[in-house]
């Protein structure tokens, strides 16, 4: 099995059920695929009882690169997801930026930088819109003069 369908494999790009040893004991089969991380502490799920596609949003606060799989996971099912990796060592935190571009890179997604450490994944379907206005005047709302 070559790199590139070991690592699709892996994000769940393509279906490779023939070949379990890619698979991390840590994440066997449970009763819901998504139960587990959904009750994780360090995944919230903004309105977790609606279901439809954007309607949710999650941040994730990971403590280490073994927390990826549920960034991947919540991504994969449309769910834009902040990743804040301000509690992480640097060198994990890398590598977890790595493998969130390859993620929204594979998905037709984007990742986007909203502060130092903090980090946006949208899906495909979706556009970030910046809180800026366009064309502020000096009078305006909040002015204090």
């Amino acid at each position: 099995m070559g790199s590139v369908r070991k690592a699709s494999a892996w994000l769940g790009l393509v279906d490779d059920s023939d070949d379990e040893r890619y698979y991390d004991d840590d994440y066997a089969e449970g009763a819901e695929p998504g139960d587990a991380w959904v009750t994780n502490p360090k995944v919230r799920v903004a309105d977790e009882v609606a279901q439809e596609q954007g309607t949710r949003i999650a941040t994730v606060t990971p403590d280490g690169f073994r927390d990826a799989r549920g960034i991947g996971e919540l991504f994969r099912e449309g769910v834009p997801v902040i990743v804040n990796l301000t509690s992480m060592e640097p060198s994990d935190a890398k590598r977890v930026v790595d493998f969130a571009a390859g993620l929204t890179f594979g998905l037709r997604g984007s990742i986007e930088r909203v502060a130092n450490r903090v980090f946006l994944l949208t899906p495909a379907d979706y556009q970030v819109v910046s809180g800026e206005a366009t064309g502020r005047t000096n009078g305006g709302f909040f002015n204090q003069s």
